[in-house]
C-alpha cells in the first residue's frame, strides 16, 4: 500500500510540475465553455429575429400587417425592397424576408371563402435558420388572419365579396345563395353594433381564440426560480471534453515511458502489474477530479452556474467520470503502439465521443436514432448527469444510474488495459 501511495504521489507531483500545461488544461475549457454558453443564450438574455418585410401591395391592409409585424417584440422588422431583402438574407444579415404580393387586399378576403385564388406570400429564409422561419410563419399567419378578417367584414369588404360571389359563375347556385345570406347577416350585425357603439369604428377582426403564457420548467428549490443559465451545459460539455483530452495525454506519457524503458526498470521493483498500472489510474483520477472541481468553481463564481440539484450527486458524477477517463487513457496506452499514431487515433475517438455525447450541443437536438445510439458512449451519461445535478435540479437518485454506467465502462476499460498492456516497447 505504501508503494502504491508513493507512486500516486510521484505521478501527481510530476503532473503539476508542468505549470504551463496545467494552466492550459484549466483555462482552455473555461474559455470555450464561456463562448458556447454565450452563443446559446448566456442566461436570461435573448434577442429578436432580424427579418424584412417587402410590401408590394401598398394597400391599407398590407400597411397594417407591416405595422403589426414591426410592433412584434419577437421580431426586429425592417421594410425594404425585394432585391435588397433577398441579398440581406443570402448574406446572413437577415433571417427571413416576407414578400406581401400585389393584390393581397383584393384577393385575401375572397380566398377565406374559396371564391378567389389565394394570394401567395413568399418567405425567403436562411437555410440554416429553420426555427426562425417557423416563428415568422406563425406570427405572419396570426397577423394576416386578424387584418384580413377586419378588412373583409367591413361594409366595403362585404360589398366587394357579394359582388365577387354574384359574378363568379363557378360557384354553385345553392352555395352562392348561402354565401350571400351569410354576408347579409354579417352586414346587419355590423350595422347594429355601429349604431349601438357609435359609428366610425372598424370591425375588430378575427383574433386567435386563446392566449399563451410561457413558463420555464425550472427546478423547485423553495426559492424564487432563476432563469435558465446556458453556461451550465457548456461547462459540463467542455469539462468532459478536456478531461478526456487529459486522459489521452496520460496514455501518450505511458507510451513514451515504455519507449524509454522506464516500465522495465519499474518492474524490477517488488511491485505487481496491478500496483503499477493502478497507481496511474488513481493518480490520473485525482488529477482529473481536481481540474473538474476548479472548472466548476470558476463556472459558479464567474458565470453564475448553480448546483440546483444534489451536491453529493454532482461529486459522485465527477468522481466516476474522472475514474472512467483514467481507465480510458490506460486502455489507449495498452492498445497503442507508438505515441505518434496513438495520439491521432485517440483524439479522433475522443472527439466522436464528445460530439455524439452531447457535449457540444444538447443531445435532445439530435435525431431520434442518434439520441438512442448516443447512450452507448459514456460521455452522454456524464453530460446528462452533470446537467441533472446543476440546472435541472434533480435529486441524488438521478446520479446513481449514470454513475453506475460510467463505473461499468471503467471496469471494462481497466480490465482490457491490464490484460493487453505490453511492458516492452
Amino acid at each position: 500500500m505504501q508503494a502504491l501511495v508513493a507512486l500516486v504521489r510521484a505521478e501527481i507531483l510530476l503532473h503539476f510540475s508542468n505549470r504551463r500545461a496545467m494552466l492550459l488544461s484549466i483555462v482552455a475549457p473555461i474559455l470555450i465553455a464561456a463562448f458556447f454558453g454565450s452563443l446559446f443564450g448566456g442566461g436570461a438574455r435573448g434577442g429578436s429575429l432580424a427579418v424584412a418585410v417587402v410590401d408590394l401591395d401598398g394597400s391599407p391592409l398590407s400597411r397594417r400587417v407591416v405595422a403589426a409585424l414591426q410592433a412584434e417584440p419577437a421580431l426586429k422588422t425592417v421594410v425594404t425592397g425585394e432585391a435588397e431583402a433577398l441579398a440581406q438574407v443570402r448574406a446572413g444579415k437577415l433571417r427571413v424576408a416576407a414578400v406581401l404580393p400585389r393584390g393581397l387586399a383584393a384577393q385575401a378576403g375572397g380566398a377565406m371563402f374559396g371564391s378567389t385564388a389565394k394570394p401567395e406570400v413568399v418567405l425567403h429564409h436562411d437555410p440554416s435558420q429553420a426555427s426562425a422561419l417557423a416563428v415568422v410563419r406563425g406570427l405572419l399567419a396570426q397577423t394576416l388572419m386578424q387584418e384580413v378578417s377586419r378588412a373583409t367584414f367591413s361594409p366595403e369588404g362585404l360589398a366587394r365579396l357579394q359582388q365577387q360571389v354574384r359574378a363568379d359563375s363557378q360557384v354553385p347556385e345553392g352555395q352562392r345563395g348561402e354565401l350571400l345570406q351569410m354576408f347579409a347577416a354579417i352586414d346587419k350585425v355590423q350595422q347594429r353594433e355601429a349604431a349601438t357603439s357609435g359609428a366610425g369604428e372598424p370591425p375588430a377582426g378575427l383574433a386567435m381564440p386563446y392566449a399563451t403564457r410561457d413558463v420555464q420548467a425550472l427546478p423547485d428549490t423553495g426559492a424564487a426560480p432563476a432563469a435558465y443559465n446556458s453556461y451550465a451545459h457548456s461547462f459540463a460539455g467542455m469539462g468532459v471534453q478536456f478531461i478526456l483530452m487529459a486522459g489521452i495525454d496520460m496514455a501518450v506519457g505511458l507510451l513514451l515511458m515504455r519507449r524509454l524503458g522506464l516500465w522495465q526498470r519499474l518492474r524490477a521493483a517488488p511491485l505487481s502489474r496491478t500496483q503499477l498500472l493502478g497507481s496511474r489510474i488513481v493518480a490520473s483520477t485525482l488529477i482529473s477530479l481536481l481540474v473538474f472541481v476548479v472548472i466548476y468553481a470558476v463556472a459558479i463564481a464567474a458565470f453564475g452556474v448553480r448546483v440546483l440539484g444534489s451536491v453529493a450527486g454532482l461529486a459522485l458524477v465527477l468522481a466516476c467520470f474522472s475514474l472512467m477517463t483514467a481507465c480510458f487513457g490506460l486502455l489507449v496506452a495498452a492498445l497503442g503502439r507508438t505515441p505518434e499514431a496513438t495520439r491521432g487515433l485517440a483524439i479522433l475517438a475522443t472527439l466522436l465521443m464528445v460530439m455524439v455525447g452531447g457535449a457540444w450541443v444538447p443531445a435532445f437536438l439530435f435525431p431520434d436514432w442518434l439520441q438512442t445510439a448516443s447512450l452507448a458512449v459514456p460521455t452522454r451519461w456524464a453530460v446528462d448527469a452533470l446537467d441533472a445535478m446543476t440546472w435541472r435540479g434533480q435529486p441524488f437518485a438521478e446520479a446513481l444510474l449514470p454513475s453506475a454506467v460510467m463505473l461499468g465502462f471503467s471496469a471494462v476499460f481497466a480490465a482490457v488495459a491490464v490484460w493487453r498492456f505490453r511492458w516492452e516497447g
